[in-house]
């Protein structure tokens, strides 16, 4: 019988856990019979109900509102060299089912039952993010069975992501493994493209609009395209090498449109493409005033809502920033509208569509409906993995308000 001590939850406070869920807030313990600050950060556990039966195995941060993340639902198993490899096996097993090039997220946090772990893969580099305390106490089994697994050339930990200084750790990047370019290359949807991983934003790339950039490709032949909050030119070098007439990228970082920009030419469509570096919002309105006009324009910002008490407020810029794009659309034209942020609703995205029509003076048309790809996959048991949402939309002139 294993030692592992006991987590306990309050009566009726298992359900969630039930149901699928993998996360135990701190409200929910029982912590008369087991005390939160008895437990190191990062110790395992048996999670249990008020009766004490044993929900699964859990490590702990007493610190944090998740206060434990079960990573099994069988009573003896942590994560010891030999799950974790099942674990990564099975999570690469699924990748190679749906993709032929190994550029892909490997492992995708508790969706691979692996909470607070994310793994990006660019052919034979892996950047990988730990987010929590339980998992950064295993590190050094992570990388081992990593390395074992995929035999990688490189492996770049980039811990610096901001969630990490809620479990109380520190911010960091460096290179475990082998040594690592400036620029590294991958492929998506038959389309080459440069990035930095150590100077990027995050992992360095988004694979997860993967599915969403492909469809874009169906609207965009011979076509004047505008692709805003652009990063490193993943929609627009993609809309390119689908037949593009021409295509602007817009940024705020000069480095990303360099990379861009660098991305066009590794596919022979520099010639067709050119970038516009500044805020976002007052580019739109600069090309306005100018008369300008396209036929696409792509809308991939960063999550204008990160947390809930900012849904008022990053619920209005969707709009004013979707309402910016109709502006410059042609009659007839399209719009693809994005959104990373968890706490907007796909609904909620849709509303500032519509009412982004509305004040553009506009008719919208939902044509498509896109979400995040399948190394992305979702825990149906857990909304929080389901966080990207997308409607490419046809947009027309001239709708008289009623």
């Amino acid at each position: 019988m294993s030692t592992l001590p006991e987590l306990r939850l309050k009566k009726n406070e298992d359900r969630r856990l039930r149901a699928g869920h993998a996360w135990v807030y701190s409200n929910e313990v029982d912590t008369k019979q087991t005390p939160l600050k008895e437990f190191s950060v990062g110790q395992w556990c048996h999670v249990t109900n008020s009766r004490g039966r044993v929900l699964g195995t859990a490590y702990v941060n007493p610190n944090t509102l998740i206060c434990a993340r079960l990573v099994s639902r069988f009573e003896k198993k942590t994560l010891t060299l030999k799950i974790l490899e099942q674990k990564i096996q099975q999570a690469l097993k699924l990748r190679e089912k749906v993709f032929s090039v190994p550029c892909y997220r490997l492992i995708f946090g508790e969706s691979d039952a692996l909470p607070g772990l994310v793994v990006d893969r660019y052919y034979d580099i892996l950047v990988v993010q730990i987010t929590t305390a339980g998992m950064d106490n295993i590190q050094n089994d992570i990388i081992e069975t990593l390395s074992d697994v995929i035999n990688p050339e490189t492996i770049l930990l980039r811990n610096d992501s901001s969630s990490r200084e809620l479990e109380g750790l520190e911010l960091y990047s460096k290179i475990v493994l082998g040594s690592l370019p400036d620029l590294v290359e991958l492929e998506e949807n038959n389309t080459r493209f440069v990035t930095s991983l150590e100077k990027g934003q995050k992992t360095g790339w988004f694979y997860d609009h993967r599915l969403n950039r492909q469809r874009m490709q169906q609207y965009v032949k011979n076509k004047r395209v505008l692709d805003v909050f652009s990063y490193v030119g993943g929609w627009g070098v993609q809309a390119l090498q689908a037949g593009a007439k021409e295509v602007t990228c817009v940024d705020s970082s000069a480095f990303a449109l360099d990379l861009a920009q660098q991305s066009a030419a590794l596919n022979n469509k520099e010639k067709k493409f050119s970038t516009l570096e500044g805020d976002a919002f007052e580019v739109l309105k600069s090309l306005a005033e100018e008369g300008e006009k396209f036929d696409v324009v792509i809308l991939d910002p960063p999550a204008f809502v990160k947390r809930r008490k900012d849904l008022k407020e990053g619920s209005l810029a969707y709009r004013r920033v979707n309402r910016l794009a109709m502006n410059l659309i042609k009659h007839e034209g399209i719009l693809v509208s994005a959104s990373c942020s968890y706490h907007l609703g796909r609904e909620q995205l849709l509303n500032e569509i519509r009412q982004a029509s509305y004040l553009a003076n506009a008719e919208c048309q939902v044509l498509e409906q896109g979400h995040q790809g399948p190394d992305h996959p979702v825990h149906p048991a857990m909304k929080e993995t389901d966080y990207l949402k997308s409607y490419i939309c046809h947009i027309k002139h001239g709708a008289k308000k009623e």
